[in-house]
């Protein structure tokens, strides 16, 4: 992770303009006809993620047979789309053709497919690989060679390239005669086997490298334009996190573009995926929700493993709040995993036709609230919403939405999507019980009458006192046309608005603008009040997102200051604050474990998938080597929800003491440090300030990412009010 605020001016240039010239050519992301919904389908990458010689013509053809078997072809999904991996050579014309070993008849495996009702899916990069340069073979149906369409000098073709004159992937340069032709010829070759479905990968900017040299915009025209000249329908999708600053050529080129990174843990972890690894997919589609549609293409979230037990590393809550969130945003439904094992876990959820149809609706969502209980809401139009609730702890939480945080006055029917209730009329307010990670996705038919939304006032970031290191950029995009980097990294770079007014003592809204392509987290701090952690993500440093938490403000003026002490925050534009003094807050407090006091060998630094970016570790090998929470407050005495998130691989033991008593000893495991994990407790905890203590005196401990203290909930609850601010 690196600032990156200097590069920002050319680059919106290079993308302002790329856009420009894209939508002068009035391409479409939907003329080939194929995406005016998501599709539904199966990608072959998860396996082959566990499993290294899983990509075989046999086992494809397995893969489209249980596909249909399994019941899953009635409920939509009819892609079997092969993933990296399937080539072995090239041929004369420096076209990629099938292992013989692996795919002796790539033809005969489609028709198969294609025999099963299905369609038919398939993998390629930009740019040439090394042994059809070293060819150099004649393009076909030109006078021109392989070695005649290289920029030059050469480079990397793609993300996955190397550096300097040999990058094994080799860029083309398209102002040459003979470049488009060489990608109508790959099309054309794909298009005689029956594909249907094109990912290319790699494609830059985004897939981790920003390096103009490589620059793949131009072959994602080329390979649109193949496309079209093929005659076949076929679905083309660029991977993976692209940059959203080039969102024209995106939307104008492709049907579909990966906004996140790969949801597989690939050896990181035991499992396929795992819950962080879905979460940050909350985190960054907030940045891409206002760029996706039938008219602009998908936002592609990545690979859904939901259907193969504990092998998915996701409780079932979890398998259900990720597929409520794809079809929330519209995403393609794409599973991983082997069909032939599907469980009937996994079939129920991804055959739930009244979820399917939030998928296929054409109305992606939009997150009303963020936090750690966000709320999506997607307007059907007359009156008719999805709205789809979720819980990020693990503790289990109640959660209200009031109907005038969505314009309405109330619901004359709300149906629970999951459970395929009615749950019958509501005025007011809605409330629910969430477990750990768990969801609600509701259809609302809204009562006539509109309610006007709260008045907002904006504080603008580049006008606040600003500390240390944090510098006010310009930034086209965003309000006022600046916004403020270099946060973080250092307790004084900060952010402080001091001038934050409140009519009343209560809970507001505050809308948070930031910028960040990947994930980056705000610690905050209201007044004299505990860090709150803001975890968030994006596509984007030059075009803001934004997403809205609740605050506790007093009456008058308050300070609001923005920070991380110890890890990345995003860059911000400007923070707004509305509402009466009457918003819904989560009863659960965070304390993050690299704010606490480190004790001996603890050290605090930075960690991607983790919240506040960052976790304690070296704990244990001796009692002064500990983190020490020392003002965990609770407005009274009783048994609470302790959420503890920690990172270990193999089983490691932590010793827990509340209050200064006899430890308690923890047995955890776990399969990656990289990868918090969570586990609920229940304990006791005094009124006002707790001290709580982790450590190990004589064996190595789990690293500690935070903590999280919620109220038991019991259905009791259900009706009752988010906990009020403390006074």
């Amino acid at each position: 992770m690196h600032d990156r605020n200097a590069s920002f001016p050319s680059r919106t240039r290079l993308a302002i303009a790329c856009g420009l010239l894209a939508l002068a050519t009035g391409a479409s992301a939907q003329v080939n006809g194929v995406a005016q919904r998501p599709y539904l389908g199966w990608s072959s990458f998860s396996q082959q993620t566990i499993e290294s010689n899983f990509l075989t013509q046999a086992n494809m053809i397995k893969q489209s047979d249980a596909l249909k078997a399994s019941g899953l072809q009635d409920h939509g999904y009819t892609y079997i789309n092969l993933d990296s991996g399937w080539m072995g050579a090239f041929d004369g014309n420096g076209r990629p053709i099938p292992d013989p070993t692996t795919f002796p008849d790539i033809k005969a495996m489609i028709d198969h497919i294609h025999a099963n009702g299905q369609k038919a899916g398939i993998y390629w990069i930009p740019g040439v690989e090394e042994p059809a340069v070293q060819g150099n073979y004649p393009i076909l149906g030109t006078p021109y060679h392989i070695q005649d369409i290289l920029a030059l000098p050469h480079r990397a073709g793609n993300a996955f390239g190397g550096p300097g004159e040999s990058p094994y992937h080799y860029k083309i340069d398209f102002s040459k005669p003979g470049a488009q032709e060489y990608m109508d010829s790959v099309v054309a070759l794909f298009a005689s086997w029956g594909v249907d479905f094109i990912k290319l990968d790699g494609v830059t900017p985004g897939s981790y490298s920003d390096d103009l040299h490589i620059d793949n915009r131009d072959d994602v025209a080329a390979w649109s334009k193949a496309i079209a000249r093929s005659g076949r329908p076929i679905w083309f999708t660029v991977s993976w996190q692209v940059d959203k600053d080039y969102i024209d050529v995106w939307r104008t080129w492709s049907n579909a573009r990966r906004i996140d990174d790969d949801v597989e843990c690939e050896s990181r972890c035991a499992t396929l995926t795992n819950w962080p690894r879905i979460e940050k997919r909350f985190r960054d589609l907030p940045g891409w929700q206002d760029v996706t549609g039938p008219s602009q293409g998908w936002n592609d979230l990545d690979s859904l493993d939901i259907g193969d037990g504990a092998l998915d590393g996701l409780s079932l809550d979890e398998k259900r709040s990720a597929f409520t969130l794809w079809s929330m945003a519209n995403a393609p439904l794409y599973l991983g995993g082997d069909l032939t094992k599907l469980d009937a876990d996994g079939k129920a959820i991804a055959t739930n036709d009244e979820v399917i149809a939030v998928n296929q609706s054409g109305k992606p969502a939009k997150q009303l609230r963020g936090g750690e209980l966000p709320v999506w809401v997607s307007d059907l139009g007359n009156g008719r919403y999805y709205v789809a609730l979720f819980n990020m702890n693990a503790t289990k939480a109640v959660v209200e939405l009031p109907w005038k945080d969505m314009g309405i006055t109330g619901a004359l029917r709300v149906r629970d999507l999951w459970s395929h209730k009615e749950l019958g009329p509501s005025y007011g307010n809605h409330v629910t019980i969430l477990p750990g990670h768990g969801t609600q996705l509701l259809l609302v038919q809204a009562l006539p009458g509109h309610v006007a939304a709260d008045p907002s006032v904006s504080h603008e970031a580049e006008t606040a006192v600003l500390g240390g290191t944090a510098t006010a950029y310009d930034c086209v995009a965003c309000s006022g046309g600046k916004k403020v980097g270099g946060l973080g990294l250092g307790a004084n770079n900060t952010v402080t608005f001091n001038d934050v007014y409140a009519p009343r003592d209560g809970s507001y809204l505050m809308r948070i603008d930031s910028l960040t392509q990947g994930l980056r987290s705000y610690l905050f701090q209201v007044n004299d009040g505990p860090q709150q952690t803001f975890n968030s993500g994006g596509g984007s440093f030059q075009l803001p997102s934004s997403s809205v938490v609740p605050v506790c403000l007093r009456k008058g003026n308050n300070r609001i200051q923005f920070g991380n002490a110890v890890s990345y925050p995003p860059d911000l534009d400007r923070i707004a604050i509305s509402g009466r003094g009457d918003a819904p807050r989560s009863d659960a407090t965070t304390y993050e474990a690299e704010s606490a006091t480190l004790g001996g060998t603890v050290t605090a630094g930075f960690s991607n998938y983790f919240s506040g970016l960052a976790k304690a570790g070296n704990i244990g090998g001796g009692s002064a080597n500990s983190v020490t929470f020392t003002n965990v407050s609770v407005p009274r005495e009783g048994v609470y929800q302790l959420e503890i998130d920690y990172a270990t691989s193999g089983p490691r033991g932590l010793q827990m003491s509340i209050n200064g008593a006899t430890p308690q000893d923890l047995a955890l495991d776990g399969s990656s440090f990289d990868d918090p994990v969570a586990k609920v407790l229940e304990v006791r905890l005094l009124k006002g300030r707790n001290t709580i203590q982790f450590g190990n005196a004589t064996g190595f401990a789990p690293d500690l990412d935070r903590i999280v203290v919620a109220p038991r909930v019991v259905p009791a609850l259900l009706g009752a009010t988010s906990q009020a601010c403390p006074r």
